[in-house]
């Protein structure tokens, strides 16, 4: 009977495998894409307000997403390839805002290692479309 149940679980998993291999990642610029969909970019500001800044999403190699609801901003990082969504972003502060060309620490979140710099760009505002009925 173990025998029966162990070779019915290799066997399960033996043809989960190809389903799962065949699933690829979404890439960067893909999970941006969906992040904006149903909204169209205004005009490129250097600095957003802090408060808007505390809702933050870090997109894989390609861009830091801030705010939510019907307005976010986008950036993209002068070296935007080494963004990395698991790692965290540390930012000292001087003022009640975040400007392009501040620079942002990345910390790994396991080792709590420094693992590099990112140079801030312009902040895209992208507001959502008024659909009409």
């Amino acid at each position: 009977m173990n025998k029966i149940a162990i070779a019915l679980a290799t066997t399960a998993a033996l043809l989960a495998a190809p389903a799962m291999a065949g699933k690829q990642r979404m890439t960067g610029e893909e999970k941006l894409a969906k992040e904006l969909e149903g909204r169209v970019a205004g005009e490129p500001q250097r600095c957003l307000p802090y408060a808007a800044s505390s809702d933050m999403k870090v997109i894989d190699k390609t861009a830091i997403v801030y705010g939510r609801g019907n307005t976010i901003w986008v950036n993209r990082p002068v070296n935007a390839r080494s963004l990395d969504d698991d790692d965290i972003l540390v930012r000292k502060s001087y003022t009640p805002q975040v400007c392009n060309l501040d620079i942002v620490h990345t910390m790994d979140r396991g080792s709590r290692m420094y693992t590099g710099t990112i140079g801030l760009g312009d902040f895209v505002p992208y507001r959502k479309v008024a659909v009409a009925d």
